[in-house]
């Protein structure tokens, strides 16, 4: 099979094409055979050495969708069964999504029903599960209101999906204005400036999901309605602490946090139930071989299109 090995973190040409057995499967572990999957920046931070924790070498990429090749000893799964995977030291600890086959943990695969093509189906495992996460974290009923920061990411872009599906009012944010327009195109009912971490608006809201992070929060604190809650699922400013912190801002309002790192069936079940009851997707960018991964990473840095950019495995 063919994989994409990085003995060394560095630029892009440290990701090198090999060719390497099929793993076998283990007592706890199936063989997934990789259709597809996303390309992420944070990934691109992890190839350039950016995440202390991944050990070299390694085949990075912390997602994908495929079928099972071969079961486990102790597997419930059948052989030809759809199933998505992500997270759970996947392209971290263990062999990641750039590969053909890869040797997985069955408490990470997630058996799925989706009656599109393999590409598409990319789009969604750790951007909607993420956005659906953060979601239902903030607890929020038909009609009430959800601010979007970040709203041209791809997880973004998933949550305003989403929140439309649950019958949300939903508001997303770009900072820049020719955005607004595809912003509403994806389904916000209303988009605002985001201009030097302040929101360019008066309205308040009964929650917010900010990606933005630390840099944003007290903003996003205080155009929250008494009662509504922030969960903060995203650094896109790259700050991990937050400064000059005042915690009584959050008189009557609540700050959470949601990351991907436990997936739970039953919330990947509901996730996909929407997407199909709904049609919910968002836009795919571009989309790459296996081969063109160097080509991927650079894209994923340069560009500024809305959506997804996938490697198609086929």
């Amino acid at each position: 099979m063919r994989a994409i090995v990085i003995d060394q973190p560095g630029d892009v040409d440290v990701m090198k094409l090999v060719d390497r057995p099929i793993p076998a499967p283990t007592k706890d572990e199936s063989v997934m055979r990789i259709h597809a999957f996303g390309v992420h920046r944070y990934e691109v931070l992890t190839r350039a050495g950016g995440s202390p924790s991944v050990k070299f070498p390694r085949v990075i990429g912390v997602e994908a969708v495929g079928e099972i090749a071969a079961v486990s000893e102790n597997s419930s799964l059948k052989v030809g069964q759809k199933v998505i995977t992500m997270m759970g030291g996947f392209g971290r600890e263990v062999d990641g999504s750039y590969q053909e086959y890869a040797l997985v943990n069955d408490k990470n695969l997630f058996p799925v029903t989706y009656t599109g093509d393999w590409v598409s189906l990319a789009q969604y495992p750790e951007n909607f599960y993420t956005a659906i996460g953060a979601l239902k974290s903030l607890g929020l009923k038909a009609g009430q209101t959800l601010l979007v920061r970040g709203g041209t990411t791809a997880v973004g872009l998933a949550a305003v999906q989403l929140a439309k599906a649950y019958g949300l009012k939903v508001t997303a944010t770009t900072r820049r204005e020719a955005m607004k327009t595809a912003l509403i195109a994806n389904g916000a009912d209303e988009a605002v400036l985001d201009v030097k971490n302040e929101l360019q608006t008066e309205n308040n809201f009964d929650g917010i999901i900010d990606m933005v992070g630390t840099v944003t929060l007290t903003n996003s604190i205080a155009h929250l309605n008494q009662g509504g809650q922030v969960c903060l699922i995203g650094l896109l400013s790259g700050e991990w602490i937050m400064k000059n912190f005042n915690p009584f801002i959050l008189a009557g309002k609540s700050l959470t946090v949601f990351d991907s790192t436990e997936v739970k069936q039953d919330l990947v079940t509901e996730m996909f139930k929407l997407i199909e009851k709904d049609h919910l997707s968002i836009p795919i960018a571009k989309v790459f071989k296996l081969d063109e991964i160097k080509a991927a990473h650079e894209y994923v840095m340069a560009s500024r299109e809305l959506g997804q950019v996938i490697v198609d495995n086929d």
